[in-house]
């Protein structure tokens, strides 16, 4: 059984799209070791990159964890106008995901979703990683 950090979600087929890539050379894909998006969340990160004037061709969307929260740990989602020096890569249909070497620690075999309900709009985090998360939905253990 996965840990989801949201309550209720379906988690939809993830797009296997993702190529990592670190320091700029192509990284052998895993699924399981990687990272996943689904295709809502693919359409919702284009939306919002367009909304934010971010170029998909240069930027991309920075996922990452962070100390804090009630459960130790904090996801991190946020735009960036281009990647770091040790980012992992991965182009999933044209949208950009950045993550650093830190982050992948907690991240790795992670799928991001979106759902848009009549109680609730945003990104789950569906992470194996996660051993214990909060009511609040954005904090998490590993």
């Amino acid at each position: 059984m996965q840990n989801v950090v949201t309550i209720g979600a379906q988690l939809p087929q993830p797009s296997l799209a993702g190529q990592p890539e670190v320091d700029g050379k192509a990284a052998a894909a895993v699924p399981t070791q990687g990272l996943q998006v689904t295709d809502r969340a693919i359409k919702r990160i284009r939306v919002a990159m367009a909304k934010e004037s971010i170029s998909p061709e240069e930027g991309g969307l920075r996922l990452g964890v962070m100390g804090g929260g009630c459960s130790g740990l904090s996801y991190s989602i946020k735009f960036d106008t281009r990647p770091r020096d040790r980012d992992r890569i991965y182009d999933f249909d044209g949208v950009r995901v950045f993550v650093d070497p830190k982050s992948f620690l907690y991240l790795h075999g992670m799928t991001l979703d979106y759902e848009e309900t009549l109680m609730r709009q945003g990104f789950n985090f569906i992470n194996p990683n996660s051993t214990r998360s909060c009511g609040c939905g954005s904090s998490f253990s590993s």
